[in-house]
């Protein structure tokens, strides 16, 4: 069940183009985003609710966006997204039901997927 999210309250607490990226499926700009190059060890969280979502152990170098092979069991739902002249799988948060990125099936062993999330639409914390 996609929890019920106050738009106002977002809107003050994120970004423009956060809130853009999230609740509009909006797209950062290639090679520019916060965690496209972070190593740490740590989760990955929905910037909108908090749910977990990526595990470090899963992310794997990409030049454009934050590229994961997996996502956290049950923490992420997938549309159909036909936009842009495109035929896409959308990957969007299943507490919040925010936007996340996309999901193709070029991705590494051992899931043979790449999970392409907006750096925007993340937070992230370390484990020490």
């Amino acid at each position: 069940m996609v929890e019920q999210i106050d738009e106002e309250e977002l809107k003050d607490r994120l970004s423009e183009e956060e809130y853009r990226i999230l609740r509009e499926a909006d797209t950062e700009r290639p090679g520019t985003g916060e965690y496209l190059k972070k190593d740490d060890e740590g989760i990955y969280r929905c910037k909108a609710c908090g749910q977990k979502l990526f595990d470090s152990d899963t992310k794997f170098e990409s030049d454009q966006w934050p590229s994961f092979y997996d996502a956290i069991d049950g923490t992420v739902e997938f549309k159909d997204d036909n936009s842009l002249g495109m035929n896409r799988t959308e990957v969007v948060c299943a507490n919040c039901g925010s936007h996340l990125g996309h999901v193709f099936e070029d991705g590494p062993e051992p899931t043979g997927k790449r999970f392409c999330i907006n750096s925007k639409a993340l937070d992230f914390d370390n484990q020490d």
